[in-house]
């Protein structure tokens, strides 16, 4: 693909969708922004609203989606990610992942569009295999308080290979990574907007079980350029899309506490049933094949973030 483009991006209102619809702005792209505001927010798109080439819809994508006029591409973004989403939110994000991607595709189908999906490092479980690379198959509970997310996102990725098959809809697969900037919501679970807003306020930072669990952090700037890599590629993945420098949990507060100045203490509570042990990305495809790799450091991504986090908090 190229600049020029009509594309629709559903979850446009969301954290990472909403710097997705900026950048394809910027880059002189159309874009129709989806998003029914269970998870999004209106102030994502603030800057947008008015703005030559984009529109709003305010539609649940579960049901049938229709878009007047040419579609070029199709990105499906929409879907509660939240660890606090996956208790209170549970069916819609299995409608999400279901009803939600088929009516998507049928939508890239009808318009020739190519679509892209955002997948998760949760289709890997806790993963034996580490790094992961993206032919391991995972290791996944269908049944714990996680699985609504994993097996949304793993259905996703099979509904979308449907389409490709029976129906040749042009299509890719994004494994997502832990992404933190600007937007992530404070005290939504995610561990690196839940640190800063600790650290911010003074309160305790809280780290779940010993903090000898890794993660690895991409910040949405790399992400996003990582997405449009992949967009206008002719890849269908799946291809990780993450950062594959690892820290532990304790190292983030470390870092956090650090950086912020902030006198909050660092205390310990039970580690949640099902969180991984480890997470690291192996992005050989996403370097070879696309030519991205992320290039903002953790620390500077993290004081971004804070300085963002101060305006709202």
């Amino acid at each position: 693909m190229t600049s020029g483009r009509r594309v629709v991006v559903a979850g446009g209102a969301g954290f990472i969708g909403s710097h997705l619809c900026e950048r394809l702005l910027q880059r002189g792209d159309e874009v129709v922004a989806v998003d029914n505001y269970i998870t999004g927010s209106r102030a994502n798109l603030a800057s947008l609203f008015g703005t030559d080439r984009f529109t709003f819809v305010e539609q649940d994508v579960c049901a049938p989606l229709d878009v007047d006029g040419p579609v070029d591409a199709v990105l499906h973004l929409a879907s509660p990610a939240s660890p606090k989403d996956f208790a209170t939110l549970p069916i819609e994000i299995l409608d999400v992942g279901s009803v939600g991607t088929r009516n998507l595709l049928e939508l890239a189908r009808r318009k020739g569009a190519r679509f892209l999906v955002t997948s998760t490092s949760e289709v890997y479980g806790d993963p034996l295999v580490h790094p992961q690379v993206e032919s391991y198959r995972g290791n996944v509970s269908t049944t714990g308080p996680r699985s609504c997310y994993d097996e949304a996102k793993r259905f996703a990725e099979a509904m979308t290979m449907a389409y490709h098959r029976t129906a040749g809809v042009d299509v890719a697969i994004a494994r997502v990574f832990n992404t933190y900037g600007p937007r992530l919501k404070p005290g939504d679970g995610r561990v690196v907007s839940n640190f800063l807003a600790q650290a911010l306020s003074g309160a305790p930072i809280t780290v779940y079980g010993d903090g000898r669990q890794t993660r690895s952090f991409c910040y949405v700037d790399d992400e996003v350029d990582g997405l449009l890599a992949l967009l206008d590629s002719t890849l269908r993945g799946p291809i990780n899309i993450g950062n594959p420098n690892e820290f532990t949990v304790a190292e983030l507060a470390e870092i956090v506490v650090e950086l912020t100045g902030s006198r909050s203490t660092i205390v310990h509570e039970p580690l949640p049933v099902d969180d991984p042990t480890r997470r690291q990305p192996d992005i050989t495809l996403a370097r070879e094949r696309l030519g991205w790799e992320p290039k903002i450091e953790l620390r500077v991504g993290l004081a971004r973030t804070a300085d963002w986090l101060r305006t709202v908090l």
